[in-house]
């Protein structure tokens, strides 16, 4: 990255899709043109996410239900990842699951513990069309198991059970956000 560009540099930051907006709630269709109208999404979503201080972003929280999201995520050694998945796939979920802290663009200033495992795989391809896998540990895995969901319509609001769950969707009630 050193010698290229920084991601986003050249994408506009564009409105997010908030909870309950249903193009949060459907499935992704997988990217079958990987030309220039792709590498311009990704460009966006960088700066989109970058503009918004998160740390993952999917296609269809900036109103584009595609199969994409990008990232800038440390995993818990403080390792630094930095790309993006296009027709990502989870191929891999597993280790122990860890309850934690998960927030989300599209429900904005909210946040709950939330169950994940701590170890997961992504494939997917490039915004030229190679082949990637991504492997992930701890927050890493955390965010791509969340990014991930989002390209099947679920947020992590959905993962919650009982009290946890209850609170979450009293405090999306009553956000200036909600609608």
């Amino acid at each position: 990255m050193r010698h290229g560009s920084i991601p986003g540099a050249h994408g506009r930051v564009r409105p997010l899709s908030l909870l309950p907006d249903p193009v949060l709630r459907g499935s992704c269709a997988d990217v079958t043109d990987f030309g220039p109208e792709l590498a311009a999404l990704v460009e966006d979503l960088f700066a989109t996410m970058y503009a918004a201080r998160g740390v993952g972003l999917a296609a269809n929280q900036i109103g584009v239900p595609l199969r994409v999201f990008v990232y800038d995520c440390p995993d818990d050694d403080d390792v630094r990842h930095l790309g993006h998945v296009v027709n990502a796939r989870l191929v891999q979920r597993d280790g122990v699951v860890v309850r934690g802290p998960e927030g989300c663009l599209s429900l904005p200033g909210l946040e709950a513990g939330t169950e994940r495992y701590d170890h997961a795989v992504v494939e997917g391809f490039t915004v030229t069309g190679e082949p990637v896998t991504v492997h992930g540990t701890g927050f890493f895995a955390r965010c791509l198991q969340h990014e991930y969901d989002h390209l099947d319509g679920t947020v992590y609001a959905d993962r919650l059970t009982g009290w946890r769950r209850g609170r979450l969707l009293r405090q999306v009630r009553r956000a200036s956000w909600h609608r």
